[in-house]
């Protein structure tokens, strides 16, 4: 039987631990840090021990590896495992101050005493250099913005969707938060009717059956659906033929409540007969 392998991987202080401890919960022998060069041999040892899902993080405490990481996981495909690899990332303002209200040291930072915030920012920004290569091959997750508890479905709902050839991510946010880092493509709907002002409809999200009554009757709304559906429908086959694993599109509205959140799940609906389709909502997950 073919072993489910989740490399972790992701910046400093992105919530790593975070979702070891989802995956462990979710019946996954965890090892954290363990240096690239160790990776095969490593998997090799728990295959003997009948061993059926290892989640593996790997950080830029092994910096001087980590270019041995796609040779590493090319092997383990042909060695018949199933590989899922998964980048955390946020934003360098969101880990400065993460690091500055723990008043941990950064893994790459030299020395005894406390960085300054300058010293600290280019710290991450140079991590941010050496994480490149592993973050475009990775599915990312951006938890600038994400409780831990939000993580920890994230990961979940990622790792027990079925195995497939392209994955498409829907995820609805508000822009009064930014944008999604870890978004391949952002469509921004802020010019079509908005829910908000109906006094009746302010209370309710895209999920409500009167708020996407409302948003049905819009012409602009269908339109823009078709719109993004024929773009998508264009080139998410060519995005395949590149063996990308992971396509995230966010939708973005003003609050992340109403329009974004119902078109994403017109979206997800229409493209899940083709393709596996995962659905987020930044705005609303951070309530539930």
């Amino acid at each position: 039987m073919s072993m489910d392998i989740i490399l972790i991987t992701g910046m400093s202080g992105s919530g790593k631990s975070v979702a070891l401890h989802a995956l462990e919960d979710a019946g996954y022998y965890c090892v954290d840090n363990l240096p690239p060069e160790l990776l095969i041999s490593f998997v090799k040892l728990e295959e003997q021990q009948k061993e059926q899902r290892l989640a593996i993080a790997i950080d830029v405490r092994s910096a001087n590896s980590l270019h041995l990481m796609p040779e590493q996981m090319t092997l383990l495909r042909d060695m018949g495992m199933t590989v899922k690899s998964v980048f955390l990332d946020a934003t360098s303002d969101t880990l400065q101050r993460r690091y500055s209200e723990s008043r941990r040291k950064h893994p790459l930072s030299g020395g005894s005493k406390p960085q300054s915030d300058k010293a600290l920012f280019e710290t991450i920004e140079f991590e941010r250099e050496l994480l490149a290569d592993l973050r475009e091959r990775a599915h990312v997750i951006d938890t600038s913005l994400l409780r831990s508890a939000q993580l920890q479905t994230y990961i979940k709902t990622l790792v027990s969707a079925p195995v497939a050839q392209l994955t498409l991510v829907f995820e609805s946010f508000g822009f009064k938060r930014g944008i999604p880092t870890d978004a391949d493509y952002v469509f921004d709907i802020r010019m079509l009717p908005n829910p908000h002002y109906e006094s009746a409809l302010k209370p309710l999200t895209g999920r409500d059956a009167p708020v996407q009554d409302y948003l049905r009757q819009s012409e602009e709304f269908v339109q823009m659906q078709l719109q993004i559906e024929g773009f998508l429908k264009q080139w998410i086959p060519a995005i395949e033929r590149d063996h990308r694993s992971y396509v995230t599109v966010a939708i973005g509205c003003t609050g992340g409540q109403h329009r974004s959140v119902f078109m994403v799940e017109q979206l997800a609906h229409s493209f899940g007969t083709r393709w596996l389709t995962l659905k987020r909502h930044r705005e609303l997950d951070a309530l539930a």
